[in-house]
């Protein structure tokens, strides 16, 4: 009952985030910003765990801004270099949950290629005989046409068979899903890697270099008429064209890559966070309020179910959570790794 509870809630998180994540957010009157100091709320930043890569976040860009430039001459298997700079975090013109910008420091860091696939994820599974929560649960959650368009618990939906038993396996290509926070941690540690935080996932997204075009290959979805991400074509979630050619996940790097390299970063699937989701005004007041710190874990990237009439998650400035707990078709995961 309790996790059936925590998927419902999840669920009217994710519904309030896409119901307020259209267009029209880009156009809507922002509310005068809160009473701010420049000085970050260090107790606060302290809470969210941040990982040593990041170096500093403020309001104001740092005067400092010198990070390790060495990139190691060995590169670790299916892995990108992500060289450390000053990026600025969010978009002023974006949903709340994006505002205040702020700048941060980030040191370098590798990222995997692309979200960790099904067959890399079974290998993990074989080797520590690991059950992931939706196996141990029996359910997890979808939403298509067989569920009459509304999210459910689907009974023998998991990370081999997303949509449940009466549906094809997943591919090994397709990134892995149905995969908790918890499930997604505990292969970060077996491969010898970690979740990212999202200020380093959303540095790599601007491609190291503070980039601020709308997606990290620049501000049109299509490029020549293909699409550059698999996202929903369409009204969701009454009519979905498919003119991308994919109704679920694509196969890791089937839409091209960024300037640095990666794929998926875009559409495809939402990405597990380290850090729970955070008030980005919490950084920079004296005192924390109630919500400035969420019990649920962050996502970026966006899915393949998103639109921008309904939702325009797979912006670089956009963000989902869910609690920890909780396996989604939708959802999947990537590993970052130090440079030692």
């Amino acid at each position: 009952m309790s996790r059936i509870f925590a998927f419902l809630l999840s669920v009217t998180a994710l519904v309030y985030v896409l119901s307020s994540c259209g267009t029209k957010t880009d156009t809507h009157q922002h509310s005068a910003p809160p009473a701010q100091t420049v000085e970050v709320n260090t107790d606060f930043l302290k809470n969210l765990k941040f990982p040593p890569t990041i170096l500093y976040a403020g309001l104001e860009k740092p005067t400092d801004t010198t990070v390790s430039t060495t990139k190691p001459k060995t590169v670790p298997t299916g892995m990108i270099y992500i060289q450390g700079g000053v990026v600025q975090i969010g978009s002023d013109e974006g949903l709340e949950q994006e505002r205040p910008s702020f700048w941060a420091k980030v040191n370098s860091f590798w990222m995997d290629t692309h979200p960790v696939t099904v067959g890399e994820f079974r290998k993990f599974v074989q080797a520590t005989h690991f059950q992931t929560e939706a196996e141990k649960f029996g359910n997890a959650g979808i939403i298509d046409e067989s569920t009459d368009r509304q999210w459910i618990l689907k009974d023998g939906a998991n990370w081999h068979h997303p949509m449940g038993p009466d549906f094809p396996a997943a591919a090994d290509d397709h990134p892995v899903t149905q995969v908790s926070w918890n499930d997604a941690n505990a292969y970060a540690q077996w491969a010898g890697k970690r979740l990212p935080c999202e200020l380093e996932w959303e540095h790599a997204a601007r491609n190291a270099r503070n980039s601020r075009s709308i997606y990290p290959w620049g501000n049109d979805i299509q490029t020549k008429g293909q699409y550059n991400a698999n996202i929903w074509q369409g009204k969701f979630p009454v009519k979905n064209a498919n003119e991308d050619g994919f109704a679920y996940t694509s196969p890791v790097g089937k839409f091209g890559k960024t300037p640095l390299g990666l794929t998926d970063m875009s559409g495809n699937v939402w990405e597990w966070q380290s850090n729970l989701k955070f008030n980005y005004e919490a950084l920079f007041r004296t005192g924390t309020r109630d919500g400035d710190l969420s019990a649920e874990r962050a996502q970026r990237g966006g899915s393949f179910l998103c639109e921008p009439g309904w939702c325009h998650g797979y912006r670089v400035s956009g963000r989902s959570s869910s609690t920890s707990e909780t396996s989604l078709f939708h959802v999947g995961f990537r590993c970052v790794k130090d440079v030692e």
